[in-house]
């Protein structure tokens, strides 16, 4: 067995591979695993966390996520979690609510899976997910407008952001580049975030649908924390550690 204590570049280069591989790290184990003293741990995590390889969390780290894509290039990537997904999400839409859609694929996804007897107001500030909301005969569709940011495919402008906050929704689906239990819901653009933000005070239930590639996992900017979802919809194949975590968490935990 390699010293570790003797090699700290092979240590933190263990490290980056269990990041890379299961999302986060636990320093007892860490330090059980390699034979060092957590202290030790912890100054690695710490190195790495200045890299920006990983974000430290309370007794361990969660990776840093790379962006998956302009919203066109991440349409179709894990296309049949996503759908299943969606359609759990889309079943907890009820008539005669009024509900937005945030931006993102798997937000996409849940337009298309709402069915064509839902009589509610759906709002969004995607195009994309307005065209497809418009094939749904009952469906009032709402769509806020702005300067587009072509990068997400949705308007997060001021403006935007000022048509949001004149409207109070009865869910609201959010979207999101990254999740972990201890941080909450994080993402790349900054104005994107202030616009999630705003959207979550303006509604009663908020509901995240994601995929198991951005879980465990930490972006940039801080959406929200879990104590801010109502509702988490997730593969139900995720590792069991996690699906632990979450579940000691305040959210109500829905398994596609």
């Amino acid at each position: 067995m390699l010293d570790y204590a003797a090699f700290p570049d092979q240590r933190q280069k263990k490290i980056r591979q269990l990041l890379k591989n299961e999302g986060r790290v636990v320093c007892t184990i860490l330090a059980r695993e390699m034979g060092v003293s957590e202290h030790t741990i912890r100054r690695d995590l710490n190195e790495l966390a200045e890299e920006g390889v990983c974000k430290r969390v309370h007794g361990g780290a969660v990776s840093v996520l790379e962006s998956a894509g302009t919203f066109e290039q991440r349409i179709g990537l894990n296309q049949a979690e996503k759908t299943t997904i969606a359609q759990k999400c889309a079943s907890l839409i009820k008539n005669n609510t009024c509900v937005f859609i945030d931006s993102g694929s798997t937000n996409l996804e849940i337009a298309r899976s709402i069915p064509e007897t839902l009589a509610s107001t759906v709002v969004t500030n995607s195009p994309l997910i307005a065209i497809e909301l418009m094939k749904k005969p009952l469906c009032e569709v709402v769509m806020i407008g702005g300067k587009m940011n072509t990068q997400i495919g949705a308007s997060v402008s001021n403006s935007s952001m000022h048509q949001i906050r004149q409207i109070y929704f009865d869910q609201c689906f959010i979207g999101g580049c990254a999740f972990d239990p201890q941080i909450g819901v994080t993402i790349f653009d900054y104005e994107e975030a202030e616009f999630k933000k705003a959207l979550i005070e303006q509604s009663n239930q908020v509901i995240m649908g994601i995929t198991a590639d951005k879980l465990p996992g930490a972006a940039r900017y801080l959406v929200a924390s879990c104590q801010q979802i109502s509702i988490l919809v997730v593969n139900k194949h995720i590792p069991n550690d996690l699906h632990q975590l979450l579940v000691k968490t305040d959210m109500q935990i829905l398994f596609a």
